[in-house]
């Protein structure tokens, strides 16, 4: 056999004294810190995910809340539209009903102002036809009464008249 593929065994020794010693000093100054860093890292995804879970259940309280007010807004939206409906109705009812009362109100002066016209129209033509009358009467009595004899008779006659009444 070659001396190159048979090592003599004081070599395997120095060897593996050479590979506990590195592996020695690899635990010693680069397993421990990368371990360590690892350890630091996997509690960083640990914290980060938690975060992230607490994260999400808050997004969806949030969201439950939203949903919850934007229903409530519904509600009360409905509630302000139905109460201003019923708001609107009750101002339109009152002011069909004063306008009623105005309407009836008017109607009632002007047939009072009518009444009181025709009232004082008809006055007027009383008074116009007695003046009217009382014209052609006295048109009429100088008419017959232009000479003495048609008076002296109309007296006569009324004397009689007032004697027999």
């Amino acid at each position: 056999m070659s001396p190159l593929t048979t090592p003599d065994i004081g070599l395997i020794i120095w060897q593996l004294i050479a590979f506990i010693a590195t592996l020695a000093i690899l635990r010693v100054f680069v397993w421990v810190p990368i371990l360590s860093a690892l350890k630091t890292r996997e509690f960083q995804i640990e914290d980060s995910l938690r975060a992230a879970e607490n994260a999400k259940s808050e997004m969806e309280q949030i969201k439950a809340d939203n949903e919850y007010l934007l229903q409530e807004a519904r509600i009360e939206r409905d509630a302000i539209l139905k109460e201003a409906r019923t708001e609107a109705g009750h101002i339109v009812a009152h002011a069909k009903a004063e306008t009623s009362d105005i309407t009836s109100k008017m109607l009632q002066d002007a047939r009072d102002a009518i009444e009181l016209e025709k009232k004082s129209a008809t006055s007027d033509i009383k008074n116009l036809v007695s003046s009217l009358s009382l014209e052609i009467a006295e048109k009429v009595l100088r008419e017959k009464l232009a000479d003495e004899k048609s008076q002296k008779e109309l007296v006569n006659k009324f004397i009689e008249e007032a004697n027999i009444n």
